[in-house]
């Protein structure tokens, strides 16, 4: 979606990864620390509902990486995800 690199190229975001499923979302961002990620996506939320005709539900679900959770886990967490799914083969 171009609002999401738009949001990173004018850091409301570090966008570390993207990926859209048929019924839900996910994106790893950082956030400068002072900005309501509540805030961020609920503005996410809007925009891609007015431009792309997106029907979101309401809430949002947030995980925070902990000291012990490498940003790498939940990346790759993220990417098998569609294989979780069943919607693509195992990257064997």
């Amino acid at each position: 979606m171009n609002t999401a690199r738009i949001y990173h190229e004018r850091a409301r975001w570090n966008l570390n990864l993207q990926l859209l499923m048929p019924d839900h979302l996910h994106a790893l961002v950082g956030t400068d620390g002072r900005t309501s990620l509540a805030q961020l996506i609920r503005d996410y939320k809007r925009i891609t509902a007015k431009i792309a005709g997106v029907r979101w539900q309401r809430n949002f679900f947030d995980h925070r990486l902990r000291h012990d959770e490498s940003l790498a886990e939940k990346f790759a967490y993220i990417c098998h995800n569609p294989v979780r799914a069943g919607l693509v083969g195992s990257e064997k």
